[in-house]
């Protein structure tokens, strides 16, 4: 195929199927409440986390620190399940313009190893974690490659599947492998068992659970493409009610007290009835997140169309969505202000901020973020083909 010949199926395939803005602004939204995330985590002595390590319940200071943590719950699942969306749709596109499937195969294995290589030396000396640290980038990564050979399935099949592992995850048992040698206790890390009990074999995202939420999304994806502008604009009301739907199961399962719940509800406080397992995600937790993101799905789509959206907050909001991979990598160290240090300890900062200091830091630090995307954005336009395309 002739370079005006691809130019032109490329064309057209955008034309047909244009960036989905709601997309871009749900995963803006995610990028800044984990940005706050983080700020909290490197600042804050108060910032709890390690929800359902090992079946443990970390306790919280009061219900302001549990609440300051419990928004971002949504972040990774949204991340992670729009990541399959979004690649289901950028693999239909090359499709469409003439890319081979070994080839796509082959930058889904490339991409895969990009953000392990990223995981292990921009990521986790960023949380002060050595290299072999499985955290989201690293999980999402293996997931692609997982998807290199997974995406020849139909999409409905993939749906079946991600939906039994999601919701039979709990009932896993790895006590087959040993956990005495240090390539059997690493290998039920990453599996399904995250922990940072052992030095230096810790991991938070496990592969089974996660792999099955980025399948949901692939299913999405999927589903979304080849839809015009009008069909998927009325998949606002769908999106809304799934969501409002998905919590209220939340609340249910909660009461049941039950199955999904791999950190039973103990009593009848807020915190009681909002202390769900991320560590690895229980079927509440799901629910709750995935749940706000459709919520947020929905409210892109309701706004899209108004005059101001791409520009004003919304705009922000948009380019950090549209550059998720480098927003990540970049305000880690934005925000952490220091040296890497590969100690085997957790991260302290040499002094804690108050919260209101750190939601200023954490809102001065969007605006230089937003800069520094915009600039990003540039660079990738003028350099299209080089590493930037995996970033």
């Amino acid at each position: 195929m002739g370079s005006s010949t691809l130019q032109e199926t490329v064309s057209d395939a955008k034309a047909r199927f244009p960036r989905l803005d709601f997309i871009d602004f749900t995963r803006g939204i995610v990028m800044a409440v984990m940005a706050w995330d983080h700020v909290s985590n490197f600042w804050s002595q108060y910032h709890g986390g390690g929800e359902g390590i090992l079946g443990r319940m970390p306790p919280f200071l009061n219900t302001t620190w549990f609440l300051e943590r419990f928004v971002s719950h949504f972040c990774a699942p949204t991340f992670i399940f729009l990541a399959g969306t979004v690649l289901a749709i950028s693999a239909a596109k090359r499709l469409e313009r003439g890319e081979s499937e070994k080839d796509i195969s082959l930058h889904f294995i490339k991409r895969g190893l990009v953000l392990l290589f990223l995981e292990a030396f921009f990521v986790s000396p960023a949380f002060s974690m050595p290299w072999t640290y499985f955290g989201v980038i690293a999980c999402i990564g293996v997931c692609l490659i997982i998807f290199s050979v997974a995406r020849r399935l139909p999409w409905k099949a993939i749906l079946a599947l991600s939906l039994i592992i999601v919701l039979n995850h709990q009932f896993l048992d790895l006590g087959f492998i040993p956990t005495e040698p240090n390539w059997g206790w690493y290998l039920r890390v990453i599996l399904h068992e995250p922990n940072y009990d052992r030095w230096p074999y810790f991991g938070l995202y496990p592969i089974i659970p996660w792999v099955g939420v980025m399948g949901l999304g692939w299913s999405l994806g999927s589903y979304l493409y080849g839809k015009d502008v009008e069909q998927i604009k009325r998949l606002k009301m769908p999106f809304a009610v799934g969501g409002a739907a998905s919590i209220a199961l939340f609340f249910a399962v909660r009461w049941l007290n039950g199955y999904g719940n791999l950190l039973p509800r103990r009593g009848s406080t807020l915190i009681d009835w909002l202390y769900v397992s991320k560590y690895p995600p229980s079927v509440a937790f799901l629910l709750w997140t995935l749940g706000c993101m459709l919520l947020f799905m929905a409210l892109g789509l309701h706004i899209q169309e108004r005059p101001w959206f791409k520009g004003r907050l919304s705009g922000a909001l948009l380019t950090f969505g549209r550059n998720p991979l480098f927003f990540y990598v970049t305000h880690l160290w934005l925000y952490r202000l220091q040296w890497p240090d590969y100690a085997p300890r957790l991260y302290e900062p040499p002094f804690y901020r108050s919260l209101p200091e750190s939601l200023l830091f954490w809102a001065g630090g969007l605006v230089v973020l937003w800069q520094l995307c915009i600039r990003y954005e540039r660079l990738k336009r003028e350099y299209p083909k080089p590493i930037l395309q995996y970033i």
